[in-house]
């Protein structure tokens, strides 16, 4: 007779007292395989209630953890920041569905690893500013779910940026750069002025008016700012990125003699002047593709004017290539100048502040950061850069190489401002 298979055991089930909701009892059932596996999952239970833990909320998903941060965020942050969040979560979505207190460590590291090798919506790497937003968006759920007692530790936290994430460009302008802007009016020019070399950006310069403009005192108040929804410039009066964004900047007098000519040229005179400083051809407050507009036409601008176009002659031999006599040449006219940006010349501001001396404290309120560690990064990494310079004067000088006249802002890798 064939021997008789056994029947597997059956789970051991354990309940556990959780306390009373609305006068009933209220259990928590464990199984285990054996007497021992259940009881051992019955004391975790009684340890984690004893900490505090939120043992009811084992099957609450990572989805409807993000779904209360979002929640939340959406009325806290503007905009653009939002949909930021929103994106990063999105990154997630390996996580949705899995319980919130499984998630750990290494299911986040994966999703970031992953997108570090290939963005799936562009089929490039992913750059290292989105792989820090997806990381700290999880790591705020994370920290949520600790602040209601339902985890006990953050994943995120220990979660690594690939070292060889490529990082978008931000950098000073040249000396050179410089004066390009300096040099070529246009009515982009007000505005790029005006991030160089007071350090607004692009949110605060939209809606700066006249009369927030002391030629006399040399300041700029920021006192305002916009928001960018569905391509509209929406204005945010006595609100601004942070409360740090408000502020008064001390302007120095080369942007003070220029403003002097433009409000000149705009008639305003007395202390009134309730006119936007930057605006539409109507007059009007800039939308997001006005600014995109005015913008582009004033980098053609710099690209016809200051290009090297026979970089270009030289690259493409094959074709019977002249410099384009206007912007507006049928044939297109190729970019010989570096994307100048509204953050490019906002961090040519905080690079000035540096070589000028500006402590780092003074720097945070000019730039209007909310957090002193921003600055600090970007004062720190200056450093770097200016000493490793300064050793390799020193080390020509001493193989004898006749030191040269280096302009006093350069190219420089990429820094948050």
């Amino acid at each position: 007779m064939p021997k008789k298979e056994k029947k597997p055991a059956k789970p051991v089930r354990k309940r556990v007292y959780l306390g009373k909701d609305g006068g009933r009892p209220v259990y928590k059932s464990v199984t285990g395989k054996t007497e021992a596996e259940a009881a051992e999952k019955a004391l975790q239970i009684k340890i984690a209630r004893r900490k505090g833990i939120d043992v009811t909320a084992d099957r609450d998903t990572f989805k409807k953890w993000a779904d209360r941060w979002l929640l939340l965020k959406k009325s806290d942050v503007s905009n653009g920041r939002y949909n930021i969040y929103s994106y990063a979560v999105n990154k997630l979505e390996n996580l949705w569905f899995m319980p919130i207190i499984k998630v750990q460590t290494g299911d986040i590291q994966d999703i970031i690893n992953a997108l570090a090798e290939r963005n799936p919506r562009t089929g490039r790497p992913t750059a290292k500013k989105t792989l820090i937003d997806v990381k700290s968006a999880a790591k705020q759920i994370f920290q949520m779910t600790i602040e209601a007692r339902v985890i006990e530790y953050n994943p995120a936290e220990a979660v690594k940026i690939p070292k060889k994430a490529p990082q978008s460009e931000r950098r000073a302008l040249t000396k050179e750069e410089q004066q390009w802007i300096i040099n070529t009016p246009h009515r982009a020019q007000r505005g790029a002025m005006i991030m160089m070399y007071a350090g607004l950006r692009r949110g605060e310069l939209i809606p700066l008016l006249w009369s927030d403009i002391n030629l006399k005192a040399k300041t700029i108040d920021v006192n305002k700012s916009v928001e960018i929804i569905d391509g509209k410039s929406i204005l945010k009066d006595g609100e601004a990125k942070t409360e740090a964004s408000i502020r008064t900047i001390d302007i120095p007098q080369q942007l003070v003699d220029f403003l002097t000519f433009e409000r000149a040229r705009d008639g305003i005179s007395g202390e009134t002047g309730d006119t936007l400083v930057i605006r539409s051809a109507k007059g009007n407050m800039l939308t997001e593709s006005g600014w995109k507009r005015l913008w582009d036409a004033y980098w053609n601008v710099l690209n016809l004017k200051y290009g090297d176009f026979t970089v270009y002659k030289k690259a493409h031999p094959e074709i019977d290539f002249e410099k384009p006599e206007s912007v507006h040449n049928p044939h297109g006219v190729p970019p010989m100048i570096p994307p100048i940006t509204a953050h490019w010349l906002r961090h040519t501001f905080a690079t000035l502040l540096y070589l000028a001396g500006v402590d780092v404290l003074t720097a945070r309120d000019q730039l209007g950061h909310a957090d002193i560690k921003t600055t600090l990064e970007i004062y720190t990494h200056l450093d770097k850069v200016y000493k490793r310079r300064s050793m390799d004067k020193l080390s020509r000088y001493i193989s004898g190489e006749k030191s040269e006249k280096e302009s006093c802002v350069d190219t420089m890798s990429s820094s948050a401002t």
